[in-house]
């Protein structure tokens, strides 16, 4: 983190520092069921459900002693909890936030955090122009979308930053709603790019359907739209499930079910079970988030050494060439006054008349200033030449032949990220001001890539064929 402030890296503020306790976070349609299965995986109603919209907070629900609910400065204040980084979205955000604790609830050894239901139209988002490539790997998002700031904070940005350190990420959707809010295709263009490892796409509710074709026209729906934000070929896995409801004409109720729900007479009991094995397979996913954190940590902590050393290679390269001609530059202007000079000296030396050697000195002067002049303004020229996109990417395939020639995508995926915030902050600092970066710091980086993140791989992941562990062990 040194390295990168001094270096204007890609890591934000605070990205080091994780929250107390792991994580799971639910994004998704308003009455997609979202509050449903908190209160579902909590085993007591926690959050309140309902067909409209219920809740315009982002909720955190941790276990604790006694049930204690606090407001959002509150939480983003606690120096413990680790949602102090949320000061960055303004006081509208801070606002519309709250901590809930509670006693006997099943997750004791991490959080659930619920967010507001999302509930435009394409047409009113801008959903559907935005569904171009755009880094579902991680590339640049390009930009919020016209309807950032709509609910008074960037809701895009409060999302990715929450997304980025859950363990486990839900992406509701409902078979009302089958992908067709642009808000929420947003969200997953722009907020959880480049999070597949630990986001579980949910389509929750399946046991409202009555006939097969309608189960097929959602779904089908819910894939078309999803391969507009995902440019691949492979859909990742939608989770089909449902939530245990009450059953009409039965003096058994779950207590937790939700309002008045269709009953599941009608679907077949096979099905049904089909379902309800899904919904375990999420939760058991979700109950996973503890042990999932340090493989978090150890990929975050690999994904910010690529990001930070690619910046520091195509920056340095940026910088060398800007020194290069800068050195140049002075060694010229050096060169005309030394010569200057010593026709000065000479004429003075062997007695010129006074006027020619003032004629030298101040031609001498004239042309080096003349010169220093002609430098600097070919000096800010090439400035901007090497800030521009195609110059960054030009350097960046210099640096980086061997992933060039061979079709990196993870590298070019890095590079995507970084590409236009790097650029930004070159043009801020300016390449004179900025620091060169020494090839002791580039090989500490390498370094951790090399030879600390396999140790700490080695350490996180079970005993297997052929692994180190194994092999001292014998």
């Amino acid at each position: 983190m040194p390295l990168n402030s001094s270096l204007r890296g890609p890591l934000s503020k605070g990205s080091d520092r994780g929250t107390s306790l792991p994580f799971v976070f639910l994004v998704g349609n308003h009455s997609s069921g979202k509050s449903s299965f908190i209160n579902h995986v909590l085993g007591r109603p926690v959050q309140t459900a309902g067909v409209a919209p219920t809740d315009d907070c982002f909720t955190v629900i941790a276990p604790g002693p006694r049930d204690v609910d606090q407001d959002g400065p509150a939480l983003v204040g606690d120096p413990d909890i680790g949602f102090e980084g949320l000061r960055q979205f303004g006081p509208t955000l801070i606002h519309h936030t709250q901590l809930k604790v509670r006693e006997g609830i099943k997750n004791v050894d991490f959080m659930m955090i619920d967010s507001p239901g999302m509930i435009d139209s394409p047409a009113t988002s801008g959903g559907m122009s935005l569904l171009g490539y755009a880094g579902w790997n991680g590339g640049s998002a390009g930009g919020s979308s016209p309807s950032a700031m709509d609910r008074g904070y960037d809701f895009q940005g409060v999302v990715r930053w929450f997304a980025e350190r859950a363990d486990v990420v839900l992406l509701f959707f409902d078979p009302d709603k089958p992908g067709t809010t642009g808000e929420t295709l947003s969200i997953l263009l722009h907020s959880l790019g480049g999070m597949d490892h630990k986001l579980l796409i949910v389509l929750n509710k399946a046991d409202q359907f009555k006939k097969i074709h309608d189960f097929a026209r959602a779904y089908g729906s819910l894939c078309w739209n999803l391969s507009k934000v995902i440019p691949r070929k492979d859909l990742p896995r939608i989770f089909t499930m449902c939530l245990p409801v009450a059953i009409k004409n039965s003096g058994d109720q779950n207590s937790l079910s939700v309002g008045d729900l269709p009953t599941i007479q009608a679907l077949d009991q096979r099905a049904l079970a089909d379902l309800h094995q899904t919904r375990d397979e999420v939760i058991a996913e979700v109950m996973k988030a503890p042990k999932r954190r340090i493989d978090n940590v150890i990929t975050n902590l690999h994904d910010s050494v690529h990001l930070l050393l690619m910046h520091a290679v195509v920056a340095e390269d940026v910088r060398s060439r800007y020194s290069k001609q800068l050195w140049e530059n002075r060694i010229q202007e050096a060169s005309s006054l030394i010569l200057g000079t010593a026709l000065a000296g000479m004429a003075a030396y062997l007695s010129v008349p006074p006027q020619l050697t003032g004629g030298v000195v101040a031609a001498t002067v004239l042309g080096v200033g003349g010169l220093r002049w002609f430098n600097s303004a070919k000096l800010k020229v090439t400035e901007e030449q090497l800030l521009s996109a195609e110059e960054l990417g030009a350097s960046f395939q210099r640096t980086h032949p061997q992933e060039v020639s061979e079709a990196d995508e993870y590298y070019a995926s890095v590079w995507q990220r970084i590409r236009d915030p790097m650029r930004l902050n070159l043009l801020r600092t300016g390449l004179a001001d900025f620091p060169a970066v020494g090839k002791g710091q580039l090989q500490d980086l390498q370094n951790i890539l090399d030879e600390e993140i396999p140790k700490l791989r080695r350490l996180a992941s079970p005993s297997h064929h052929g692994s180190t562990k194994i092999d001292d062990r014998l």
